[in-house]
Order: structure tokens, then C-alpha cells, then sequence
């Protein structure tokens, strides 16, 4: 293999969240994390050496993002989604969730109510409470271990909405959205005057041949539309905070670039850039190679889970190394489950309720390291929950 996703990395005393707050989380440091949404492989050579040459130069001071930033998203899109966008389509984030709450903030008031699709990813909750609005649950709705969108209850929510956090990919249920689900969200919101915000952090990770469709390049969504991405999460760059928005409609483009302006958040830092054009430019090969890895990984643990621990159930990801866990057999409560994962398996997931409606019963584990830990991790619970039974 080129690249060595097997290697086994020690994160200890690295200010690794993951790995180093796991007593501030979990109450115990002696548990496995599988839960905060980085990977436990090495961040690719080729952007570690982009960096470090930087880092060489004896001058850190104020800096400004070269075209080669705006050229390398707009290349990466081309190659990877089939998407052609324009430079000035292109607006700096210092991450996805201060992109979240910039994007409340310049499109809706206090006391708007905006739509969002539980089990989803926590951030979307605090994104709308924080800044006084209303959260409108549009539930997602499981059929035979995979998740659809109820619109007869989002076409509802939506006449009383004005902003739609949509998370696509989806995290935790890991949907990727057709074709035909995005048209119907978009022509809804367009009659309903609702704002749509994309979270597209996930959109590079598909796994088994799935493909991640803009939502900017679905017909009538430029006119209501934001998306947010980062290479975050597909280069495992999460400390850098670099990320960017999408959008091709010059009067909402300035609206969020405000936000940023009025804050002074707009420059970001030398090193976040220069590892998001490495990885752009440079990172296909890798993420390819990733990509079968990931894959592996979700058919291992697919298997052993039918195979050794029946009593909990899989739901597939269609996208990202998020797995979601359904672990409802065992008839526990929530707090009885969050405890018996962490005190009785000695393992870190995410507690499902913290997703929101729907997450009771479930865990979200991270697949993103190298298989062995990943094998370790299920034994650990098999055994836990075989002495439970």
C-alpha cells in the first residue's frame, strides 16, 4: 500500500480532544475514543511538508490568501464534483460551525424559527438557541436501517420558517441526498422564501460509490442558497480552522461576508491556508486510497457486528466515517447505555441523544483508524455486552 492507514499513531499528549480530554468527557481516561469527528491517520506527507516549508520562513506575520487558495477549490471541485464555480463565489471561514452561526446571524432575527433534521449533528441545535431563534424539528424517519426526509412535515415547517440548516452529507445518519430529494427541499423553500445554509464538510468522503450532488448546482438554489465545505475532515486538518463558503449570489455572499468583516475574522491564519491548497492540489491519489480504506473498515465492522454482536444494528453510511449504531435490543435507557459503553466497554462514542430527537437508543462511532484499534474497540464491546446478556 502507498499510503499506511494501518499505522498506529500515538495522539497522548498532543492537546489531541480526542485522545487527551477523555476524563473532561467520558469521566475516565482509560477509555478507547471513537468519538470526535478527526481520524487517527497521519495528515498526508504532502501537506505536512507545504506546511513545514512554510514554517521554515522566519516571518510569521500578516498574511493574505493567494489565488493559488481560490484556484486549488475551484480546481478540486471541477475534478471531484463535477461543479464549476468562480473565484468570487469563494468567501473565507475560520471553520463549519463559525460559519453556521454567521450564517443565523446575517439571515435571520430573533425570534425566527428555522428548520433543522434531527438526529443531526449537535452544533445545528446551539447554531439557532444561542442567538435567539426557534428551532422547527423536520424528524428524519428510518425505513429498513436507512433515513428519508419527511416532507410532508418539512413542506409545513417550512411556512413558518425562514433558514434550513441542511447538513448534506448527513451526519449521523450518513445519507447521501439524490437528485430528487434536493430538487423538492429547494422548490419548498423557494415558495416559502426559506434560506437555505449547506453544511458540505462531508461531501469528499462517499463510500461505496455514492455521489455527493452541490446543492448550488441543483436548478433555483443559487437564489437561496449557501454552502459551506473545508478540507477539514477529508485531510484530517480539523486544528488548522480553514475553511470556506460557496456561494454564487452576490447580495447573500455579502451578507455572510459581513459577519466575518465585523468581527475581524477574515484572515485566518498562514498554515491553514497553505495546507488547504496542498491538500486541493495535490490530494486526489490519497483520498482515493482513503476512501477504500474507510470502506474496509465499515464492511469489518458491518460483519463482525452481524456476526458476534446481534443485538445491535448498523446502519449504513452512504458517506463519512461517522457510523451511526443502533443499540436499541438491549432495552437500556440512555443514561443506563451511556454508562455501560463508557464504564462496562471502556469505549468513547457519541451519546445519541446529543443529536437530538431520534438519537435515543443510539451511538455514533468514528471508523476513521487503523483496523486493528478499530477490531480492538469491538471485542471490547462484544464482550461487555455479552456479559450483559
Amino acid at each position: 500500500m502507498k499510503y499506511n492507514f494501518d499505522q498506529v499513531i500515538s495522539r497522548k499528549n498532543s492537546n489531541s480532544v480526542k485522545f487527551d480530554m477523555c476524563e473532561q468527557i467520558f469521566g475516565k481516561a482509560d477509555v478507547l475514543p471513537l468519538w470526535v469527528a478527526d481520524m487517527d491517520f497521519a495528515t498526508p506527507e504532502f501537506i505536512r511538508k507545504a506546511v513545514i516549508k512554510r514554517a521554515e520562513h522566519e516571518v510569521y506575520g500578516y498574511t493574505f490568501r493567494s489565488d493559488g487558495f481560490s484556484d486549488s477549490i475551484i480546481n478540486w471541485m471541477k475534478k471531484r464534483h463535477e461543479w464549476e464555480i468562480e473565484k468570487d463565489w469563494i468567501s473565507f471561514s475560520p471553520g463549519i460551525v463559525p460559519a453556521l452561526n454567521f450564517a443565523v446571524k446575517a439571515y435571520s432575527k430573533p425570534g425566527d424559527s428555522i428548520i433543522i433534521q434531527p438526529p443531526v449533528y449537535f452544533p445545528f441545535f446551539t447554531a439557532v438557541e444561542d442567538h435567539n431563534r426557534k428551532i422547527l424539528h423536520n424528524q428524519l424517519v428510518e425505513k429498513d436501517g436507512r433515513f428519508y426526509i419527511d416532507f410532508e412535515d418539512f413542506e409545513k415547517k417550512a411556512m413558518d420558517a425562514s433558514m434550513f440548516l441542511f447538513c448534506h452529507p448527513h451526519n449521523p445518519a450518513g445519507r447521501v441526498w439524490e437528485k430528487e430529494e434536493l430538487t423538492r427541499l429547494v422548490n419548498i423553500c423557494r415558495k416559502n422564501k426559506v434560506m437555505i445554509i449547506s453544511d458540505e464538510i462531508h461531501s469528499d468522503l462517499m463510500l461505496n460509490g455514492h455521489k455527493h450532488i452541490p446543492l448550488l448546482s441543483i436548478e433555483g438554489a443559487k437564489e437561496i442558497s449557501i454552502s459551506l465545505f473545508a478540507p477539514s475532515k477529508t485531510f484530517n486538518l480539523a486544528g488548522l480552522s480553514t475553511s470556506f463558503t460557496v456561494c454564487s449570489n452576490a447580495g447573500i455572499r455579502k451578507m455572510f461576508e459581513k459577519q466575518i468583516n465585523q468581527l475581524h475574522l477574515g484572515m485566518g491564519n498562514i498554515f491553514g491556508a497553505v495546507a488547504l491548497e496542498a491538500a486541493y492540489t495535490k490530494g486526489e491519489d490519497w483520498l482515493e486510497a482513503l476512501l477504500v480504506y474507510l470502506n474496509e473498515n465499515q464492511k469489518f465492522l458491518q460483519k463482525f457486528i452481524q456476526t458476534k454482536i446481534s443485538a445491535v444494528k448498523v446502519i449504513k453510511a452512504e458517506a463519512t466515517y461517522l457510523i451511526w449504531l443502533d443499540f436499541r435490543k438491549l432495552k437500556m435507557d440512555d443514561k443506563e447505555l451511556k454508562e455501560f459503553i463508557i464504564n462496562k466497554a471502556g469505549i468513547g462514542f457519541n451519546d445519541g441523544p446529543m443529536f437530538g430527537p431520534g438519537g435515543s437508543g443510539f451511538q455514533r462511532i468514528n471508523i476513521a483508524l487503523p483496523r486493528k484499534k478499530l477490531e480492538e474497540a469491538l471485542l471490547k464491546l462484544e464482550e461487555a455486552i455479552n456479559n450483559y446478556l
